[in-house]
């Protein structure tokens, strides 16, 4: 228990040394122009991330059509195992149990190939639009006079003013259309 509280004092006085040497250090850094940005606002939003949603959630429909087809065919022979095996020979319950696990494990697997499928997929759309992201967000940075950049989601409060989301965006959509006219 004493440990516990001496450890506790320890880290008390180092968090309040770093306050007090970031504190300084922000004094001496003269001004910092500070702004926010929604990631996944501007990845999801920009013409391309609304374009590859597009193609994800088709993709997704298919995948989940084609699951349908089986899960019913499965459900199909567990309600026929149910209602028949008390009449059906031992050898022949035994057929029908191990042709439903074989069903089952053989869905399974096909499901795992379907994630691993829109992984990929999903990779595939966001590569390009990430591969911009970046000189994008230095060049709204640099062109509005921001030090400092930091994602949304990692801050407690960020007054509206400062939230760089819907610029970003714009200059990414110009971007990316730029480049794919090359």
């Amino acid at each position: 228990m004493n440990v516990l509280k001496k450890l506790g004092g320890v880290v008390l006085a180092v968090v309040v040394l770093t306050a007090f040497s970031l504190s300084s250090g922000v004094a001496r850094a003269g001004n910092i122009s500070v702004a926010v940005l929604n990631m996944q606002q501007v990845v999801l939003g920009s013409d391309a991330g609304i374009a590859g949603r597009r193609i994800m959630e088709k993709k997704a429909r298919e995948l989940r059509e084609t699951f349908r087809a089986d899960g019913e065919a499965l459900a199909a022979l567990q309600k026929e195992i149910q209602k028949k095996s008390s009449v059906w020979s031992e050898e022949k319950k035994q057929e029908k149990v191990l042709e439903f696990q074989k069903k089952r494990r053989d869905l399974q697997l096909k499901q795992d190939d379907a994630k691993l499928e829109m992984k990929s997929l999903q990779d595939k759309q966001l590569a390009p639009i990430l591969k911009e992201l970046k000189p994008v967000v230095a060049e709204v940075a640099k062109k509005k006079g921001y030090t400092l950049i930091l994602p949304k989601s990692s801050v407690v409060y960020a007054a509206d003013s400062i939230d760089i989301s819907e610029e970003v965006t714009k200059a990414l959509n110009a971007r990316m259309k730029k480049s794919m006219n090359k």
